[in-house]
């Protein structure tokens, strides 16, 4: 099953995210091959991270929450507010995806 995380940063943490980056794409390298998507939330104008979205296949709920656990930016202190949801992909993607 695909668990979506909305991950939403605490204000003023860009530099926090910065230094901690590194760490979590590691991170998110050890899954690389179940991530469906992920990528920052961003503000208005485009750059500014504020947050992060990530659709992973997981065997369990419980699975998806224990790498959540163990993940750099949540262990760091990054988030305000975090979320996880099973999801089903009914539409083929368009927008936003490269070319296949």
């Amino acid at each position: 099953m695909i668990y979506t995380f909305v991950l939403l940063d605490k204000p003023g943490a860009g530099e926090l995210r910065q230094r901690v980056r590194p760490e979590h794409k590691a991170y998110l390298a050890g899954v690389a091959d179940r991530i469906a998507f992920a990528g920052p939330l961003v503000a208005d104008d485009g750059s500014s991270m504020i947050g992060s979205l990530l659709a992973i296949d997981f065997e369990s709920r419980a699975a998806a929450h224990a790498w959540l656990a163990a993940e750099p930016f949540h262990c760091a202190g990054l988030y305000a507010s975090t979320m996880v949801h099973a999801f089903n992909n009914l539409w083929p993607q368009k927008a936003g995806f490269p070319a296949a």
